[in-house]
């Protein structure tokens, strides 16, 4: 009875192990494609950049975890299904990261496109404010120009100078001195006070003081008063504070008449001394 229990014992205990020998069971390897395509999955960057491949994929892996009997030629279907799987699943992951990059490069193009066209549009705005500018500064060194100008004539005006090639021609009569003298009279420099005031606005310009006399008297004497007299306007205009060496002084006596001096009117007129005042000096056609 007992042999018979025992027997049986046996036989149960080799079916049971039997069955337990062939359930089937997903192939190796299947376990790790399924953890490649999670991540790629679960990737927020690639998940939805190349959804026809990961959904290829996605049966790949389910293929290859389908439960296979433990025999030869299952082992070897089994293998074939988690290659494939893994293949599918690394044929996703590339076009994800393809399309990611194309599409990184294509935002880079549009940035890059932006930096340009905001570059241009920035020279542009920067030209044209120059443009706005360089108009402005013209305008306002035409309207100061023309304030100088109206600003000289209005001087030379007050001086009575005239315009010439030589300069502004100042003439003082010979009322500015005592009869033979080369003093000055007292109360008689409103000339020479405008003229200081003249040469002090224009600092760039120089003055010649020329004497002259009629012919009345000595050559020689002539050409001495004159001389003083040049001198005596050059002082003063020193003592009010005009460079010295912008100015100088000569006389020459009865050599150039305005006038004729065979009446009082024209001998009068002879005895003058006048100041050429320089033009202002022409700035080089190189200057910029």
């Amino acid at each position: 009875m007992n042999t018979h229990r025992l027997l049986g014992g046996l036989m149960l205990g080799s079916v049971l192990l039997a069955g337990c020998a062939s359930t089937p069971q997903s192939p190796q390897g299947a376990d790790l494609a399924r953890e490649k395509l999670n991540r790629l999955q679960s990737d927020p960057v690639l998940a939805n950049k190349a959804p026809t491949a990961l959904e290829a994929a996605e049966r790949a892996v389910r293929l290859a975890e389908q439960p296979l009997s433990d025999s030869g030629q299952n082992q070897v279907l089994g293998a074939h299904r988690v290659y494939v799987a893994d293949r599918q699943v690394e044929i996703a992951m590339a076009k994800a990261s393809t399309r990611q990059a194309e599409e990184e490069r294509a935002q880079l193009a549009e940035q890059r496109a932006t930096s340009r066209l905001d570059a241009r549009t920035l020279e542009a705005d920067r030209a044209r404010a120059d443009a706005d500018r360089m108009q402005q500064e013209g305008e306002q060194e035409q309207a100061l120009s023309a304030a100088r100008a109206a600003d000289l004539q209005r001087q030379i005006d007050e001086l009575e100078a005239e315009a010439t090639e030589r300069g502004l021609v100042l003439t003082l009569g010979d009322l500015l001195f005592e009869f033979d003298s080369s003093e000055l009279k007292a109360g008689n420099t409103s000339h020479l006070t405008r003229l200081v005031a003249f040469l002090t606005e224009y600092p760039e310009r120089n003055a010649a003081i020329e004497g002259h006399t009629d012919n009345v008297g000595n050559m020689d004497y002539n050409r001495e008063l004159s001389q003083r007299r040049a001198e005596a306007v050059r002082s003063y205009l020193v003592q009010q504070g005009i460079a010295a060496q912008r100015l100088t002084a000569i006389g020459l006596g009865q050599n150039q008449p305005l006038a004729s001096n065979d009446s009082a009117a024209g001998r009068q007129s002879n005895r003058r001394v006048e100041i050429i005042i320089d033009n202002p000096p022409v700035a080089s056609a190189n200057a910029q």
